[in-house]
C-alpha cells in the first residue's frame, strides 16, 4: 500500500491497557467513597476511542452531568500517573515492527485520549523514537478528525493512513479523507476500509512488502 505517512491510533491499536486502568479507576472511586461500583477492563474496552465526556455517560450514568464529569476528570488525571509507573500491554511485535516501519514512512499518533496519556505509553515503552509527531483530543478539545487534518496539514502528507480498531476511527477517516486500515486484534469493529490486519505484524508485509 502506497502513502507518505502513517497514522496510528493508541487503545486497541499499539496496546491494551484497559485492566490498569481499571485498576486506577477502582483506586479513585475509592478515594471518593462512591460505593457499589465496580469498572472493568471489559467495560472499559467498550468505550475506548470515545471523548471523555461519552465515556462518563456510558460509565457513570447515575450521576449528574457535572458529577460525572468531575469523577472521569479526576479518574483521567490518575490514570496517566499510574500508567506511567505500570504501563500497559504492548500488543505483540509493536516495537519490532514500528522499527522497521519507521526506516522507511514517518509514523505519527493521533488519539482521542486525554493530555499525557500519549506520554504515560512513552514513559513505560520506549516508543517515542518511532513517531515524528502525534495529536490528542485532550489537548487540543477538537474530535479526532479535526486532529487527523491537523497532523496531515502540519507535516505535509499527501497520502497519509491511518490504523485504527473502532467504527469511531472509521467514521473519522472518512470525514478527514484519510484511508482507514482496520485492526482487526482490537476492541471494536469495522464494515468500511480500505485494508485490515488481524496482528500488529502484518502491517510490515501491508506496507514493506506490497510496493
Amino acid at each position: 500500500m502506497k502513502t507518505d505517512g502513517i497514522i496510528f491510533n493508541v487503545d486497541g491499536t499499539l496496546w491494551d491497557a484497559t485492566q490498569r486502568i481499571a485498576e486506577a479507576y477502582t483506586v479513585i472511586l475509592e478515594r471518593e467513597k462512591i460505593e457499589g461500583k465496580v469498572i472493568t477492563a471489559d467495560m472499559l474496552a467498550s468505550v475506548m476511542g470515545l471523548l471523555n465526556e461519552d465515556i462518563a455517560a456510558r460509565l457513570f450514568p447515575e450521576l449528574s452531568y457535572e458529577k460525572r464529569m468531575r469523577l472521569i476528570e479526576t479518574c483521567c488525571e490518575f490514570e496517566c500517573e499510574y500508567l506511567r509507573k505500570h504501563g500497559g500491554r504492548l500488543y505483540p511485535h509493536v516495537e519490532d515492527t514500528l522499527e522497521k516501519l519507521s526506516a522507511r514512512y514517518p509514523l505519527y499518533i493521533v488519539s482521542n485520549c486525554q493530555d499525557g496519556y500519549i506520554e504515560a505509553m512513552f514513559a513505560v515503552h520506549d516508543l517515542q523514537k518511532y513517531f515524528r509527531d502525534y495529536e490528542c483530543s485532550g489537548r487540543t478539545g477538537k474530535a479526532k478528525f479535526e486532529n487527523l487534518k491537523s497532523i496531515v496539514e502540519r507535516n505535509h502528507l499527501q497520502q497519509p493512513v491511518y490504523i485504527g480498531d473502532t467504527k469511531t476511527d472509521q467514521v473519522s477517516c472518512c470525514k478527514a479523507g484519510i484511508p482507514f486500515i482496520y485492526a482487526s486484534f482490537g476492541f471494536g469493529e469495522a464494515d468500511d476500509y480500505a485494508a485490515s490486519v488481524d496482528t500488529f505484524s502484518k502491517l510490515a508485509q501491508l506496507f514493506l512488502t506490497e510496493q
